[in-house]
């Protein structure tokens, strides 16, 4: 069950940019702990170890298929966030990003004809949708509340509360 050359780099490349989210999340959890929003600062950290899990996920299906996983230097934007709204509109632009990626993985495996990743693939098309969702979601409900203290601290409690 080998895999065309071309799809191989593309799915590489998809773990690290895996890590690198995780690493992004990470980030946005420490600049939230900063600022004093402990229920934000662990749905990252929730969301960050999701991401590792992808890494993982993508890298299994390689190696289940004889691929080398080859693991490069990750680069990290410099991230500073204000508000927690600055932190999830972040958060956002980074799933719009790997929405992006897995459909260009998608084309590939069209592209070369692998059939093999159809499932795995799959899986991630709806997972970015959902990713994205929420993430929305906790966006507007942040603009809704505004700065109001009282109403940042609730979503902040209720997404403290996020165990998956």
């Amino acid at each position: 069950m080998s895999i065309n050359e071309k799809f191989q780099e593309e799915l590489n490349n998809q773990v690290i940019a895996e890590h690198q989210a995780a690493l992004i999340y990470t980030q946005l959890s420490y600049e939230l702990d900063r600022l004093s929003f402990p229920g934000m600062r662990d749905w990252m950290q929730v969301q960050a170890e999701e991401e590792r899990e992808h890494a993982a996920k993508f890298s299994q299906h390689m190696l289940d298929r004889d691929a080398r996983v080859e693991l490069r230097d990750i680069e990290i934007p410099q991230i500073k966030i204000a508000t927690p709204l600055d932190a999830f509109e972040l958060a956002y632009n980074h799933e719009q990003k790997v929405s992006g990626m897995i459909r260009n993985l998608v084309a590939v495996a069209e592209e070369t004809g692998d059939v093999d990743s159809r499932s795995l693939l799959n899986w991630f098309l709806d997972e970015q949708i959902e990713e994205e969702s929420t993430v929305s979601e906790i966006i507007d409900r942040i603009k809704l509340v505004g700065n109001d203290g009282s109403g940042l601290l609730r979503i902040d409690a209720e997404l403290g509360t996020r165990e998956d």
